[in-house]
């Protein structure tokens, strides 16, 4: 290791799915169910949008909060969504990302311990460990329910934060409103930090999505248009919450990520008016056909939200069916990426019809084998 890289550096690995893409890299013509990114590109209305910010000279910072109409757009829709919270401030962020790392700076110190389910997005760990914090992860196998009583067993004097994510990557399990109503009037009661990371709201298949900032009104809520429009390397993302920690946060931004691009947020405000009915539709129909494909030879739960399947791997080791498959010239990704088990890997279903077809049909082989 150089000796100038910091601890806090070498405290986790990069990415493994940075991995996955550099075998992809090297193959032709794969069966890609690998991305965290819708397979349609961004609608052209947000795109033309775009462009005439660009054009007409709207290029330099923005206000660290945000352009004022966009917050204002969004102000609006969170007034609306919460109308029994009539105190939650709003701000853009550089991504959801960009808005989950100023949730961990702005409030969790060393040796606080932040809880999140088992299997989690990458990045929460990491983020927990950046601040000093102690990540504590919760056993959500096997069909990776939000278990109010799994995440109270969990809690102890030094517990910050609640960490939730719903619908969820990578099982695309979504949580019911009783559970997240439990989770978050435990929060209030024990005054411990809830945030909801809802960048998958818009993915919502059986039923209408429920926010846990309904039952918590102190939840801090993190969205944002990166996947529901496909605008993931436009990095709009929006948080709202109570406005002393929302101004903590503001106050942190100004110091790290300045703003979100200027163009790219006049170009959320056409997002806002733009139907995505018929994309939703389509992602349903997707989600369909792979559960159908594979669930009698696959021990999967069926996602209620986001474009992720989680199913079991047919042998003891998910890394290990993975490299098979990658192998074969089909990339998915090993479950122990996202968690401390490795008997899983997720498929992501944004991806073509044909692309789907394909990847099921090998899938079946390889289980058969």
């Amino acid at each position: 290791m150089h000796p100038w890289i910091s601890d806090r550096a070498e405290s986790f690995d990069s990415s493994g799915i940075r991995r996955v893409f550099d075998l992809a890299a090297k193959l032709e013509d794969p069966i890609n169910l690998s991305i965290g990114q819708p397979d349609f590109d961004v609608p052209g209305e947000i795109r033309q949008a775009t462009i005439e910010a660009i054009e007409s000279g709207k290029n330099a910072y923005s206000p660290t909060q945000g352009i004022a109409p966009l917050r204002e757009s969004l102000q609006a829709k969170v007034a609306q969504q919460y109308a029994q919270h009539d105190d939650r401030e709003v701000f853009v962020s550089s991504g959801t990302s960009g808005g989950l790392m100023l949730s961990m700076l702005s409030m969790v110190n060393p040796g606080d311990e932040v809880i999140y389910l088992d299997p989690f997005f990458v990045m929460y760990p990491a983020l927990v460990q950046m601040c000093g914090g102690i990540p504590v992860p919760v056993d959500s196998y096997p069909d990776f329910r939000l278990d109010p009583e799994k995440i109270e067993a969990a809690i102890t004097p030094r517990t910050k934060m609640i960490l939730l994510n719903s619908p969820a990557n990578p099982t695309g399990v979504t949580a019911s409103a009783s559970d997240l109503k439990q989770v978050a009037e435990l929060a209030a009661e024990k005054n411990i930090a809830l945030v909801s990371d809802e960048i998958y709201s818009t993915f919502h298949y059986d039923d209408e999505f429920v926010s846990p900032a309904v039952y918590n009104d102190q939840t801090i809520v993190i969205d944002g248009f990166s996947k529901s429009h496909a605008m993931t390397g436009w990095r709009v993302g929006y948080v709202h919450g109570p406005a002393d920690i929302m101004a903590a946060m503001l106050k942190l931004q100004q110091y790290s990520f300045v703003c979100s691009p200027q163009p790219a947020q006049w170009g959320a405000i056409r997002a806002l008016e733009t139907s995505l009915d018929g994309y939703l539709a389509d992602y349903r129909r997707k989600r369909d056909l792979i559960v159908e494909g594979l669930s009698d030879v696959y021990e999967l739960v069926k996602p209620g939200g986001a474009f992720y399947v989680f199913p079991k791997a047919p042998v003891t080791s998910g890394a290990a069916f993975v490299e098979e498959a990658i192998s074969r010239g089909l990339l998915i990704i090993p479950g122990n990426i996202f968690s401390h088990r490795d008997s899983h890997f997720r498929i992501s279903f944004a991806a073509p019809d044909e692309t789907l077809h394909r990847g099921i049909e090998l899938l079946r082989e390889l289980a058969r084998r």
